[in-house]
C-alpha cells in the first residue's frame, strides 16, 4: 500500500478566510483507494515554503498531492516551487497556451498576458487537462515519488481527480486494496472509561480502533484495510461485535446517527409523546429535537430562572399540560470552572433523576448538557 501526503496551498487558508474543504475530500479519496495518508499540510503562497514542504514530503511518501497556487497571478507560485523541489526548470508548453486561449474564447473573452504564466510547468511534467477551468494540472514522476498538482477551486479539483487522477493512480500503483471505516457512537460515559474497556483493541494493526471525543459523545472508529469491500466489512463486523459486548448500552448508534433521532425513534416505538421543559440552555435541547421531528408545541424554554429542586414538580406539571407520556425537565447552571446539569424524567415506567457536572472547556458546556439530556431520555426508555 503506497503512502501519500496532501499539501493545500493558499495564504487565504492560513488566514482563515476560506475553509479548506479540499483536504477533507482528498483524504476520503485516499482512504477509498487504499492509500495510507501520512500527513496533511497547509502552506501559504510562499515559493520557498511550498518547495520545502514538497521536499520534506518526498522523504516520507510516494504520492504527494497539492491543491492551489496554479492561477495566473504572482501569488500563485506552485508551478515554480515544484520545479525547484525536483531540481528542474519551468518550460513553456505551446499546447497549454492554446488550450487556455480556446477556453477564454468559448466564454467570449480574451486571456490577459499573465494567463500565459499558466502555460509554464516543470520540465518533464505530464499535463492533465482541465476541462472546467484555465489552470492546467500536471503529474511529475521522479521515479521514487509522484507529485500531482491540482487547482484549488473545488469544482475543478474534483473534476480532474475523478476523470484523470484516480484512474491513473489505480493503474500505476495497482491499487486493489480499500480502506473502510465504521463508527460506533457512545454517550453517557467519558473517554477514559471507553478507553479502559477497549484499550487492548486500540493496539491492533488491522483493523485499527481509535477514539474521537466530543462534548457528551465518544465515537469509536474501526478501520479496516482489505482487498474488497466485503472482506473489509467482515473484518469490521468481528471487531464491532466484540466492542458491543464490552461497551454495551453506552452505544447509542452507528455512523451518522444522532442522539436526537435515536431518542425520537425509541419514543415512536411505544407511540409516546415527549414534552421538554428546560432552563439555562436557551432552548437548545428543544431545538435539536424539533429539528429531528418533535412538534414545537411540546417544548418550553424558561430561560435562566430555574432551581434544580423544582425540576420534578415542573416536569409533572408540563407533562400534564402537554398531555405527554414522557416529560423531561432540565436545569443547566453554567460556570467558568464547573458546569452543572440537573435532570428529571417522568415516564410511564417511573421517575428518574440525575445531577451531572462538567469540567471541560466552558464553551462546550451547553453542547455537553444537551447530549447528556438526550442520552438520559434514551437510556430510560426500554
Amino acid at each position: 500500500m503506497p503512502s501519500g501526503e496532501i499539501i493545500a496551498i493558499g495564504t487565504e487558508l492560513l488566514l482563515g478566510e476560506i475553509q479548506d474543504t479540499n483536504t477533507a475530500y482528498l483524504a476520503r479519496v485516499f482512504r477509498d483507494l487504499g492509500i495510507d495518508l501520512y500527513r496533511t499540510t497547509i502552506v501559504g503562497d510562499n515559493y520557498e515554503r511550498i518547495s520545502q514542504s514538497i521536499r520534506e514530503a518526498m522523504t516520507r511518501s510516494q504520492i504527494i498531492l497539492t491543491t492551489g497556487g496554479l492561477g495566473p497571478t504572482i501569488d500563485d507560485p506552485t508551478r515554480k516551487a515544484i520545479a525547484h523541489a525536483v531540481n528542474v526548470e519551468l518550460e513553456y508548453r505551446p499546447e497549454l497556451w492554446e488550450q487556455i486561449e480556446n477556453r477564454f474564447q468559448r466564454f467570449g473573452r480574451q486571456p490577459t498576458a499573465n494567463n500565459r504564466r499558466q502555460a509554464y510547468i516543470p520540465t518533464g511534467a505530464v499535463v492533465i487537462e482541465n476541462s472546467v477551468g484555465t489552470a492546467p494540472a500536471f503529474f511529475f514522476d521522479t521515479g521514487s515519488n509522484l507529485i500531482v498538482s491540482l487547482p484549488g477551486v473545488p469544482l475543478e479539483m474534483v473534476n480532474i481527480l475523478q476523470i484523470s487522477v484516480i484512474p491513473f493512480l489505480r493503474n500505476k500503483f495497482q491499487l486493489n486494496e480499500i480502506i473502510k471505516t465504521y463508527l460506533l457512537r457512545t454517550a453517557g460515559v467519558g473517554e477514559s472509561q471507553v478507553d479502559e474497556w477497549i484499550e487492548d483493541l486500540e493496539t491492533l494493526n488491522n483493523p485499527t480502533v481509535g477514539l474521537s471525543a466530543h462534548p457528551g459523545i465518544i465515537d469509536i472508529r474501526v478501520t479496516a484495510k482489505a482487498n474488497s469491500p466485503e472482506q473489509a466489512d467482515q473484518m469490521i463486523a468481528v471487531l464491532v461485535a466484540d466492542i458491543r459486548r464490552r461497551v454495551g448500552p453506552a452505544i447509542f448508534g452507528v455512523q451518522n446517527e444522532t442522539l436526537e433521532h435515536v431518542t425520537l425513534e425509541r419514543l415512536a416505538t411505544y407511540n409516546w409523546r415527549l414534552s421538554i421543559l428546560e432552563c439555562g440552555l436557551d432552548g437548545a435541547i428543544s431545538k435539536r429535537l424539533i429539528h429531528a421531528g418533535l412538534p414545537p408545541e411540546q417544548t418550553l424554554s424558561i430561560g435562566h430562572l430555574c432551581d434544580q429542586d423544582e425540576n420534578e414538580p415542573l416536569a409533572k406539571k408540563h407533562r400534564l399540560k402537554s398531555r405527554a407520556n414522557v416529560s423531561l425537565a432540565a436545569a443547566f447552571f453554567p460556570g467558568q470552572v464547573q458546569q452543572n446539569l440537573s435532570l428529571s424524567l417522568i415516564t410511564p415506567n417511573g421517575t428518574f433523576a440525575i445531577d451531572r457536572s462538567y469540567g471541560g472547556p466552558p464553551a462546550n458546556g451547553a453542547t455537553w448538557a444537551v447530549n447528556t439530556s438526550l442520552d438520559f431520555i434514551r437510556r430510560n426508555i426500554p
